[in-house]
C-alpha cells in the first residue's frame, strides 16, 4: 500500500509539471477563444463581399456553358457568381460517382472546390489556371475598388489555414488588403474564389488563442503526421495528473481534524497550500474541461457509428441535370429582388430549384429552375419523399419552431458557428437501431445535416462540456460569460501554482546536484 501510496505522489509530481504549463496555456487560451475564433470566411460574409449579378455580363445559360466545358452529365453543384478574376463565373461540380452511389443508395460528395470546374459566364472559357493577375482580381473584387491590394505569392499552408476544409483549394493565393483591419485574403489556387479572410487583429489574438489552443505549432511541419496522436496523449496526460492529484488531495485533506498547524492541509507553504485547496475545488471542472477536449478529437474514432448514408438522391427525386429548357440567368434574376449576388441550382422535392442570395442574410429566395416562378413548397410531397432518405420506417416528425440542445446557433467565430440555423426546419425521427435525426429545411426541402444516438453522445461529451453549448445559459449572457471565465480563471490559477511548485522542486533538484558534483 505504501509502496503504491509513494508511486501515486512520484506520477503526480513528476508528470504534472509538464502538465501545468500546457493547462496555463489551455485555460488562458480558452478565454481567448470565447471572443475571438480561428480565422474563418462565413457564408455571410461571402456573398456579403460578391458583387450584385449583372444580367448584361451573362450572355451564356447554364447548359450552354456546361456543353463548351464538354461536360455531359449530372452535377453535385452549380453556383453563379462574380466569385473568381472578377467576373461572373459558374462553378459546376461535376458527379463523377453518381452511377456507383445509386447503386449503393449512396451519393459520395466532395468537398467545396473539389473537382469545380469554373466557367467564364460570357464566353464559357473554362478558368484552367490561377495565376497572379486572377487572385489580384479576386481580391479587389472582395476588398472594394477602394482598397489597395498586395500580392504575396503562394503557400500550401500557414498558421491561420490548417482547416482541412481548405484541402480542396492549396495551394493558395495570399493577397494583403490595404483596408482598416488589415485583412489577409487567401484564394483558392483551383476555382479563383476568397474562401478565407483574416483581419489583423483577428490573427495577432488566434496566437494566444485557436493556434496555441489547439496545438497547431505542431501542425504543417515535421510533426505534422503526429499532431492528433500529440493532442491526444497529451489530454491523456492532463487526465492522468488531474486523477492522481485528486486522489492524491483528498488523501492528504483532513476533513475531520486537523494537523498541528490548524490547518486541513498539511502543506505549509502559502503556493503549496492553495495548490492543495484549489485543486479539491475544481477537480470535477479540470476533469471535465480535459476530458472533453479529448473527446473533441474522436480519438480511435468511438464516435463513428457506422450508420448508413442518407439516401438524398432518391428523395430528390434524381440528381441534379441541368437541361436547355430550364430558366436562363436573366429570367431568374428578373424574378428575384434586385441586388441578387449568387445563384446556387439544387435538386430538391423532385425539381431543380434556384437559390438566389442576396447581402444581409437570411434564407434566400427560392426559385422554380424552370419558370423563374417563386416556389411554394408543397409539405404533403416533402413528408412522403423525405422517407426514402433510409429503408427504414419515419416514426414521426418534429416541426422546430425554436433552438433546442440539438439545432441551435452559434456565433460565427466559434468552432461550431459560421453557418446560419435558420427557422422553422422539420426533424424527421427514424425507427431505425442508430435512432437517425435529419434537419431538414421545409422552404427548399433541402437536407441540413443529420445525427445519431453516437453523434448526440459525442454533442454532449464535447459541446457541452467543453463550450458549455447549454441552451439555457447561452440564452442568458453575460452570465454564461461570468461563469466560463470564472472556472477558467481558477483553472489558471491552480495550473500557474503547480508550475511554480514544480520550478522550485526543479531548482533544488539542480542545486543539490551542483552541490554533490562540487563535492566530488
Amino acid at each position: 500500500m505504501a509502496y503504491a501510496k509513494r508511486w501515486l505522489f512520484l506520477i503526480h509530481r513528476w508528470f504534472g509539471i509538464t502538465a501545468c504549463i500546457f493547462f496555463v496555456m489551455w485555460f488562458i487560451s480558452g478565454i481567448v477563444m470565447m471572443y475571438v475564433g480561428y480565422p474563418k470566411l462565413t457564408a455571410a460574409e461571402r456573398i456579403q463581399h460578391l458583387p450584385p449579378l449583372n444580367a448584361a455580363t451573362i450572355t451564356l445559360t447554364p447548359r450552354q456553358v456546361l456543353d463548351k466545358a464538354g461536360i455531359k452529365g449530372s452535377l453535385q453543384d452549380l453556383r453563379l457568381a462574380v466569385a473568381s478574376g472578377g467576373r461572373a463565373v459558374y462553378l459546376a461540380v461535376p458527379a463523377r460517382d453518381l452511377n456507383a452511389g445509386l447503386a449503393s443508395g449512396r451519393r459520395r460528395m466532395a468537398p467545396p472546390g473539389s473537382g469545380t470546374v469554373v466557367i467564364d459566364a460570357s464566353t464559357g472559357t473554362v478558368l484552367r489556371q490561377i495565376d497572379r493577375a486572377h487572385a489580384l482580381a479576386s481580391a479587389a473584387v472582395f476588398a472594394g475598388l477602394a482598397v489597395a491590394v498586395h500580392y504575396e505569392g503562394t503557400i500550401d499552408e500557414d498558421a491561420f489555414t490548417h482547416s482541412r476544409a481548405l484541402d480542396a483549394h492549396r495551394p493558395l493565393h495570399r493577397v494583403q488588403l490595404a483596408d482598416t483591419d488589415a485583412t489577409l485574403l487567401y484564394i483558392s489556387g483551383t476555382t479563383g474564389e476568397v474562401v478565407r479572410d483574416a483581419p489583423r487583429i483577428e490573427r495577432l489574438w488566434n496566437y494566444a488563442g485557436a493556434w496555441i489552443h489547439w496545438l497547431y505549432p505542431f501542425r504543417g511541419n515535421m510533426f505534422n503526421a503526429y499532431w492528433t496522436d500529440i493532442v491526444i496523449w497529451l489530454s491523456i496526460l492532463g487526465i492522468g495528473v488531474a486523477l492522481t492529484g485528486t486522489t492524491v488531495g483528498i488523501m492528504r485533506w483532513r476533513f475531520t481534524r486537523v494537523y498541528r498547524r490548524g490547518s486541513h492541509s498539511p502543506y505549509p507553504g502559502f503556493v503549496m497550500r492553495w495548490h492543495h485547496i484549489l485543486g479539491l475545488l475544481f477537480a470535477l471542472v479540470m476533469l471535465t474541461w480535459i476530458f472533453s477536449g479529448l473527446m473533441s478529437m474522436n480519438p480511435w474514432k468511438i464516435f463513428d457509428s457506422g450508420a448508413p448514408a442518407l439516401n438524398t438522391v432518391a428523395m430528390n427525386g434524381g440528381p441534379l441535370d441541368i437541361s436547355s429548357q430550364q430558366a436562363s440567368p436573366q429570367q431568374l434574376l428578373a424574378a428575384a429582388p434586385n441586388g441578387v449576388r449568387e445563384l446556387h441550382w439544387i435538386r430538391a422535392s423532385g425539381q431543380n430549384l434556384v437559390l438566389a442570395s442576396i447581402s444581409g442574410g437570411g434564407r434566400p429566395i427560392v426559385l422554380n429552375a424552370k419558370s423563374a416562378n417563386i416556389y411554394v413548397p408543397d409539405f404533403e410531397v416533402l413528408k412522403t419523399n423525405v422517407a426514402r432518405l433510409l429503408p427504414d420506417s419515419v416514426a414521426r416528425i418534429e416541426v422546430l419552431t425554436d433552438y433546442d440542445l440539438y439545432y441551435y446557433s452559434r456565433e460565427p467565430h466559434t468552432m461550431t458557428g459560421g453557418s446560419e440555423k435558420f427557422l422553422p426546419v422539420w426533424r424527421i425521427v427514424f425507427d431505425n437501431a442508430h435512432a437517425t435525426w435529419v434537419h431538414i429545411d421545409p422552404a427548399t426541402g433541402a437536407v441540413l445535416g443529420h445525427t445519431d444516438s453516437t453523434k448526440r453522445l459525442s454533442r454532449w461529451l464535447f459541446a457541452m462540456l467543453h463550450s458549455w453549448d447549454w441552451l439555457p445559459l447561452l440564452e442568458r449572457r453575460p452570465l454564461w460569460d461570468i461563469v466560463l471565465i470564472s472556472f477558467s480563471l481558477c483553472g489558471t490559477t491552480l495550473s500557474l501554482s503547480g508550475v511554480v511548485i514544480g520550478w522550485r522542486r526543479l531548482g533544488r533538484k539542480f542545486r543539490t546536484g551542483v552541490k554533490r558534483h562540487s563535492l566530488m
